[in-house]
């Protein structure tokens, strides 16, 4: 096996950080109108039944994540562990070699996902990160540029969904 090298020399960059909420529309408010958000993506993962909105603000990115079903992931980590902190993303260079540079150092990555061509992942459980989920990624694609295909409030009312990890439009209903 070759060296997998420090977990620090694959991460690029902290992309951002994550906040689980019950109700996405008082955390716009103050993400977006109080603190100055810039919507960059968003919208609803039917897959998942999660709502996701990522803002710019500061120099830096805030994503916010709503439950759309009571059956979904995010819905029984709020209701285990109420709103607040959901994750940190780090993007990396290479999600295979990030998980064999963090077995080498004892830890165990889960939720590994590096099927697709342009979206890879994996995550340290909170278990192992003090009470917040580690997501490494490695993409083709940027999710830094504001959006202007649709507003906040596209996204708010469930207009905007997430296909083949790109935020679209949702086609009209007829």
């Amino acid at each position: 096996m070759t060296d997998p090298g420090t977990v620090s020399e694959r991460i690029r960059h902290l992309d951002h950080v994550a906040v689980a909420v019950a109700d996405m529309r008082p955390a716009a408010r103050l993400f977006v109108d109080v603190l100055g958000g810039r919507l960059l993506s968003g919208g609803d993962n039917d897959e998942t039944g999660t709502r996701l909105m990522q803002l710019a603000l500061g120099g830096f990115k805030v994503e916010l994540m709503q439950p759309l079903r009571p059956d979904s992931t995010l819905a029984r980590h709020l209701s285990k562990r109420g709103e607040g902190l959901h994750h940190l993303t780090f993007m990396v260079d290479d999600v295979p070699s990030t998980v064999s540079a963090l077995e080498v150092l004892g830890y165990d990555a889960v939720g590994t996902d590096a099927s697709s061509a342009n979206w890879a992942e994996t995550f340290l459980s909170p278990r192992q990160s003090f009470g917040a989920l580690v997501q490494f990624c490695a993409t083709s694609l940027r999710f830094d540029i504001e959006s202007d295909a649709f507003g906040v409030e596209d996204v708010l009312a469930g207009r905007v969904e997430w296909r083949d990890r790109v935020a679209c439009l949702r086609a009209a209903i007829r």
